[in-house]
């Protein structure tokens, strides 16, 4: 996925819709922060998730964190290689690094989500 194209979450998760279904990850910066990545606990297909709710914890060497949905709707599709090898988050977060996939309920729109533009400046904004 390009980056520029995806919007994003304050809580450091990325977005893309292709059609009624929406792909979830960590950001870069989030994989970043966390440093090495060792264990990612998700949701089951067909679970619901709402906007802001909890889905599923990543957890690092320093810490375990939550992961919020940014999106309403069911789980459609859990990326099980994470499973096995969590690293991938951290490898290519935009890519085979993916979390889940959501069909969002209604059609939801992503306008509540920030830019790559608004998500770089919150970005800047936290690390001073």
């Amino acid at each position: 996925m390009d980056p520029s194209k995806l919007r994003y979450s304050k809580t450091h998760e990325w977005v893309h819709l292709d059609g009624d279904i929406c792909t979830i990850g960590l950001t870069q910066y989030a994989v970043e922060q966390l440093t090495d990545i060792i264990f990612i606990d998700l949701p089951d297909v067909n679970d619901p998730v709402l906007t802001g709710d909890s889905f599923g914890e990543v957890e690092s060497v320093k810490a375990v964190n939550d992961i919020y949905s940014p999106v309403t709707g069911d789980i459609t599709d859990v990326n099980k290689k994470l499973e096995s090898e969590p690293g991938l988050v951290s490898k290519d977060p935009y890519g085979k690094g993916w979390l889940i996939k959501v069909r969002v309920s209604s059609k939801q729109s992503l306008d509540q989500l920030m830019t790559a533009e608004q998500y770089a400046a919150q970005i800047k904004s936290e690390e001073h």
